[in-house]
């Protein structure tokens, strides 16, 4: 007892002893090293992350590789910020395992919209696009170019738009437009926007507002036509829907 007393004086009786003082600065490193042991999954890799997620609609249309394509910079992005920061960011494994995959489904879209492109071609057919239907700059707007003459009586692939009319069901003659723009808000698309269609089947097809693939007999002939503006200048005949 008077030892323990000698002690407590030979400390001070305002002093801490030394094993509290050691046990609280090892709890404090032990905090610290808690600490130091977070890092956070930055931004841009749950933005990889999430483009890679999405990167299978690229099977959709060619416009929808932008979607891999995001995936795969905003990966390397996340990736660079990563290693400049290893002691704030994580996620090396998710992000690379995000470009990887981006990249694959690039690749594999790509093939297969390749493959469905050349597919979609009937043998002894021709591409015909809208750009080859305007008229020269400085021409009048019913003018019809040398690029639409040198299609005419040829059979031809056109891709469109089918303009909306009264009937949804069993349509055999329609218009093809351009864009969504003319088909679906309404208004008279330009008179070389516009193809008559009379498809061979007579029952017809339903109406949709995806893009339509018609192939058939072009043919350059101005026809007037009561509801519409101006009328025609250029029909599919024979057409079948693809």
């Amino acid at each position: 007892m008077q030892q323990r007393a000698v002690e407590i004086m030979s400390t001070g009786l305002f002093e801490s002893s030394p094993l509290p003082v050691a046990h609280a600065v090892a709890k404090e490193k032990s905090g610290e090293e808690q600490t130091d042991r977070y890092r956070a999954l930055g931004g841009v890799s749950i933005a990889s992350l999430v483009m890679a997620l999405v990167s299978p609609l690229v099977f959709l249309d060619w416009w929808l590789v932008v979607v891999p394509v995001l995936g795969m910079v905003l990966g390397f992005v996340a990736w660079r910020d990563i290693a400049s920061r290893p002691d704030e960011l994580t996620g090396k494994p998710l992000v690379a395992a995000a470009m990887v995959f981006s990249a694959i489904m690039f690749v594999a879209g790509l093939v297969y919209l390749s493959s469905v492109y050349a597919a979609e071609l009937p043998e002894g057919f021709q591409r015909l696009h809208y750009t080859m239907l305007q008229p020269l700059e400085g021409d009048p707007p019913t003018a019809v170019p040398d690029a639409a003459l040198a299609m005419n009586g040829r059979q031809v692939l056109l891709k469109g738009y089918i303009y909306p009319g009264s009937k949804q069901h069993g349509i055999s003659q329609f218009l093809l437009v351009r864009d969504q723009g003319d088909c679906c808000f309404g208004g008279n698309p330009k008179i070389t926007d516009r193809v008559l269609v009379q498809l061979q089947d007579t029952k017809g097809i339903s109406f949709t507002p995806r893009l339509t693939k018609i192939a058939g007999r072009f043919v350059v002939r101005p026809t007037g036509a009561p509801a519409l503006d101006g009328g025609v200048l250029y029909h599919l005949e024979d057409a079948v829907a693809r």
